[in-house]
C-alpha cells in the first residue's frame, strides 16, 4: 500500500504542477495571441516577425508567472543558470512554434488570418509539450532540501508499513 500511497501523491503533486503550468501557460497564450494580432493588424510586419515578437513577449511574461507562481517552491540558488537555461528552451519553443508557421504561410501560402491563427495555434501546442518537459526537468528543480526531506518521509512510511505489516502477521 505504501507504494500506491506514494505514487498518489506523486500524482497529486504532478496535477497541482500542470494546473498552474497551464494556468500561466493560458494568461501566456493570450499575451502571445494578443500581441501577435496587434502586430499583425497595426503594424503591417509579416506573419512570422510579428509571431517572433509575440513570442517573445510572452516569455518574459511566462518567466514572471513561472517563478513566482507555478514553481516557487522550487530551487532559487543559480538564478543566473536558471534565467539562461529558461531562455535557450524557450527560444527552442520559438523556433518550433514559429517554424510550423513559417512552413505553413511560406511552404503552402496559408496565410489568412485565420489560417495564420491555427498553425500559430498548433506550433504554440507542440511548443508548450516541450517547454513543459524542459523547465520542470532542467530549470525549476526541485532544491535538494525538499529532495532530501522527501526521500526520509518516503523512507520513514516504508518502514512505518513494513513494521504495521510485521504486528498483523505476530498478532495472528
Amino acid at each position: 500500500m505504501t507504494g500506491i500511497t506514494a505514487l498518489r501523491a506523486q500524482l497529486a503533486l504532478m496535477y497541482r504542477e500542470i494546473v498552474k503550468f497551464g494556468a500561466v501557460g493560458g494568461a501566456g497564450l493570450l499575451v502571445n495571441f494578443g500581441v501577435y494580432n496587434l502586430l499583425r493588424h497595426l503594424t503591417g510586419l509579416q506573419t512570422v516577425r510579428a509571431s517572433v515578437l509575440a513570442t517573445l513577449v510572452s516569455i518574459v511574461f511566462n518567466y514572471v508567472g513561472f517563478r513566482y507562481f507555478t514553481y516557487r517552491d522550487r530551487d532559487r540558488e543559480g538564478r543566473a543558470r536558471e534565467m539562461a537555461l529558461f531562455l535557450a528552451f524557450s527560444c527552442v519553443g520559438l523556433v518550433i512554434e514559429n517554424g510550423i508557421l513559417y512552413v505553413a504561410t511560406y511552404g503552402f501560402h496559408w496565410d489568412s488570418t485565420l489560417q495564420s491563427n491555427i498553425f500559430k495555434f498548433l506550433g504554440v501546442g507542440l511548443a508548450t509539450l516541450f517547454r513543459f518537459w524542459s523547465y520542470r526537468t532542467w530549470v525549476f528543480r526541485v532544491a535538494p532540501a525538499k529532495r532530501a526531506m522527501a526521500e526520509t518521509v518516503e523512507e520513514a512510511e516504508s518502514l512505518l508499513a513494513e513494521g504495521t505489516e510485521g504486528g498483523a502477521r505476530s498478532a495472528r
